[in-house]
């Protein structure tokens, strides 16, 4: 500590004491993290996406959608008067990669889902300005002309358990007429569709019955997004209320 005159004259040496200290810091915060159980808090109602879901966050990052809003409450008193709980870990377990963010040229989308009706996300994504007058968001009139290409899905889901998300044998094997059930009223799969992913909700997402565009897929996206976790619960639940 007493020779840091050396260090600093010699360009080489100061980069070599910088990456030792950078390894050692590492190596403190990291190391932990291997003989935890978890790092992230078990929550109640989470689940992966459904085919449909997951086909529509897919379009999400495809139209760059997260570069404007992020989905991610932070603890603080205005974010959380304004969108709701804050965000848990548990919500992005499924998540790869995650939609945080820290853009927010559009509102936080995390409590999203159920704020507003079908028709308004429709509306918004079709003429932004129809609904909200000073919105800079570009149209996205053509989803809804767009068919939904969902050939490929039950790829779509091994390639998520792969890295941890709990899709079933039976969750990829149906992974298509799950699909086809959420999107289409009264489909005869749907009873089975609903027994695989709880608080799924199954309807016509883009207002044209008769086919399944990439609209569809997007909305239900959007509609599920905060929608998992019963937070009434979980506040009693936790531990500062354990008391």
């Amino acid at each position: 500590m007493f020779n840091h005159g050396t260090l600093e004259r010699h360009s080489l040496l100061l980069v070599a004491g910088i990456l030792i200290v950078v390894a050692i810091g590492g190596i403190v915060e990291i190391a932990p993290l291997f003989y935890l159980e978890s790092t992230i808090e078990k929550v109640q109602g989470m689940r992966p996406y459904t085919p449909l879901e997951l086909a529509g966050r897919k379009i999400y990052m495809r139209e760059g959608c997260y570069l404007c809003h992020s989905q991610m409450v932070r603890p603080l008193r205005d974010e959380v008067e304004r969108y709701g709980h804050y965000s848990l870990a548990a919500e992005s377990i499924y998540d790869h990669p995650f939609q945080w963010g820290s853009k927010r040229t559009g509102p936080d989308l995390a409590r999203v889902g159920a704020k507003y009706s079908d028709e308004w996300h429709r509306a918004h994504l079709v003429d932004p300005r129809s609904v909200v007058p000073e919105s800079v968001m570009p149209p996205y009139k053509f989803l809804a002309a767009t068919p939904l290409s969902f050939d490929d899905v039950a790829g779509d889901l091994k390639a998520n358990r792969m890295v941890g998300v709990p899709y079933s044998d039976d969750m990829v094997a149906n992974a298509k007429a799950d699909l086809i059930a959420q999107a289409t009223p009264d489909d005869e799969g749907q009873d089975a569709f609903k027994k695989r992913y709880a608080k799924a909700e199954a309807r016509d997402f883009d207002g044209d019955p008769k086919r399944i565009t990439e609209m569809d897929a997007l909305v239900a996206y959007l509609q599920m997004l905060g929608t998992l976790v019963d937070f009434k619960t979980y506040q009693a639940d936790a531990p500062e209320n354990r008391r």
